[in-house]
């Protein structure tokens, strides 16, 4: 803590005060303020906030549902569709999740000449009113709007077409645009939307999905808790809004997912947004997955009954992790979810809180003292702590893992990856660490000490921002010993090469996840041969991309098309180690 100086994090000489930033939004909040939309109209509410505390009152679960099609008319037919067809069964959906690319965070004028995913590019107002019109349930922009530099154009828009719940805080301090580095500018965008959010006349959640923070990479779920402190000391304390969290997609144990949400309510009493469904789980057939969903919907419809905060339920599709659910899957999803929740009832009495309390004691001190460690560590290195636009920009650059280690309250330890003994171990990094080991252990020995031996240095580094197949990789070949070089998570492949030119290595392994896997690929092998770096390619994840010429919402594979370009596909991990193998006995 004591090596840490401002210079680490901020080198720039001046930024822009944070105040003038918030005044800035205000200004525009003067044209700019939350219109009608089907929900608000329906419901008689002026904002979600409203509707949800009326609800929790009323003893009420609420569903959520995420819907984002590539084409704006068939995400416009799914919302109607799935809002009447649940109504009939009895299932009332109260909000959706509108699934936008990411490429919405580039401002409108460089967008058209940049990369996008699989998700919903909506260009203007007037995109953003067709789909808050098409049924009354609450409009939640959860994703790409705040945090990224087209920060205040997406909120106008938003807030323009009625939306009142919009997000995505926690992405500010992980996610990043391909070829966009200027966090300073990303910075300035996310404050004056801020501003924008809290002059506005009527109640807006500020929504942070944890999950796509940097609580996705801590170790501890003190640390997690201790984020969502943070975010309150920014957004409440500084800012004057209110910061809703989400949480949910890396949280498969139900002790641990009650724990934590027993956790958040203790230190928040803003409504959340929703309890995002465990996708981690989702590893068998889609009957299989079904087990899955009952698990975590239980955890999350007692919890709720003992504790009711405003979240709403999340089931997810059991199809989520092959492709993009379709509506009857959806609709499935929801029905399934409604029914659970009658049946919850007669579980209640059977359930013991004494272990669920119990953690939820020590993630609530170890959150509040890693709050307090981060606050006072960065204050004692010259980083204005009472400044939005300084501390936010500070944390972003101090990184996750770093962050941990510095600030953390588990016990020092070099053999973590984080550098400690977490009090509350997140289910995710455990599950991983175990997956890890079982690829080892069902090695043949003989290879793996041939891998071992050979003293191999590689360079690895994601596509996206999705961070967890890369760690699991790094699990593995550090139990290969393979010596690593982080070529960091969204890293450009212009950036990936000069890293990799720079250090003595004899491979490059890449992680991906949404749906840029061959035009990543086919750039990254032209920037190596206008480097002339002749090095193997390792490639696993979802390989999937939506073809260009086509008017498909869905992607397709491009396994085949990835190796035509001469790179080594790992469909599971463990097929790294026949690679692995074979560059061994070539070094």
């Amino acid at each position: 803590m004591l090596q840490l100086k401002r210079r680490d994090l901020i080198q720039e000489a001046e930024l822009v005060p944070y105040g003038n930033l918030l005044a800035a939004g205000r200004m525009i909040a003067r044209d700019w303020q939350v219109g009608p939309c089907a929900f608000l109209e329906y419901t008689d509410h002026t904002s979600e906030a409203s509707y949800k505390r009326a609800q929790m009152a009323a003893g009420n679960l609420m569903q959520h549902a995420h819907v984002g099609f590539r084409e704006i008319s068939k995400s416009v037919e799914a919302c109607k569709e799935i809002y009447e067809r649940c109504n009939r069964h009895g299932a009332v959906v109260d909000r959706y999740g509108l699934c936008l690319d990411w490429s919405m965070g580039y401002p409108a004028d460089v967008r058209k000449n940049r990369p996008r995913g699989t998700g919903m590019i909506l260009n203007g107002p007037e995109d953003f009113v067709k789909i808050t019109s098409a049924a009354p349930v609450a409009p939640h922009f959860g994703d790409f709007v705040l945090g990224l530099p087209n920060a205040v154009e997406n909120t106008k828009a938003a807030l323009a077409a009625g939306s009142t719940s919009l997000g995505n805080l926690g992405q500010y301090f992980t996610f990043r645009l391909p070829h966009w580095d200027d966090d300073v500018a990303t910075t300035e965008a996310t404050i004056t939307a801020l501003g924008l959010i809290v002059a506005q006349d009527v109640e807006v959640l500020i929504h942070s999905n944890l999950d796509d923070g940097f609580a996705a990479m801590f170790m501890d779920l003190s640390s997690c808790l201790g984020m969502v402190l943070i975010e309150k000391w920014i957004i409440e304390d500084l800012i004057g809004g209110q910061v809703s969290h989400c949480f949910g997609h890396h949280f498969a144990d139900p002790v641990i997912r009650n724990a934590f949400q027993s956790a958040l309510n203790r230190v928040s009493t803003t409504p959340g947004t929703m309890i995002f469904g465990s996708t981690v789980s989702y590893r068998s057939t889609p009957a299989g997955n079904y087990a899955s969903l009952a698990s975590y919907m239980l955890a999350d419809i007692i919890g709720q009954r003992r504790h009711p905060s405003g979240h709403a339920l999340n089931p997810v599709p059991v199809t989520e992790n092959e492709r993009i659910p379709d509506i009857d899957e959806i609709i499935d999803a929801q029905i399934f979810a409604h029914r659970l929740v009658e049946h919850a009832t007669y579980y209640e009495p059977m359930l013991g809180w004494d272990k669920v309390d119990q953690i939820a004691d020590t993630i609530v001190e170890g959150g509040r003292r890693f709050r307090d460690n981060v606050l006072k560590g960065l204050h004692n290195a010259g980083i204005d702590t009472n400044d939005a636009m300084e501390l936010m920009l500070a944390i972003r650059r101090l990184g996750p893992k770093r962050m941990e280690k510095l600030f953390g309250v588990g016990l020092l330890d070099t053999d973590n990856n984080n550098g400690r003994i977490p009090q509350v171990p997140t289910t995710t990094i455990v599950d991983l660490n175990d997956m890890s080991m079982a690829v080892i252990e069902n090695a043949d020995i003989t290879i793996v000490d041939e891998i071992s031996r050979a003293g191999l240095k590689c360079i690895i580094a994601t596509t996206d921002v999705h961070e967890h197949g890369k760690y699991l990789v790094e699990r593995v070949l550090s139990h290969l010993g393979v010596d690593i070089i982080d070529g960091g998570v969204a890293v450009d492949p212009d950036d990936l090469v000069r890293t990799a030119k720079l250090n003595d290595i004899d491979f490059i392994a890449l992680s991906t996840y949404n749906g840029i896997a061959l035009r990543y690929i086919e750039e990254l092998k032209g920037e190596m041969k206008r480097a002339s770096l002749n090095l193997p390619v390792l490639v696993g994840g979802k390989l999937n991309q939506i073809p260009a010429d086509t008017n498909s919402s869905l992607p397709i594979d491009v396994t085949s098309e990835i190796r035509a370009l001469d790179v080594v596909v790992c469909d599971e991990i463990e097929m790294m180690i026949p690679a692995l193998h074979m560059l061994a006995r070539e070094t």
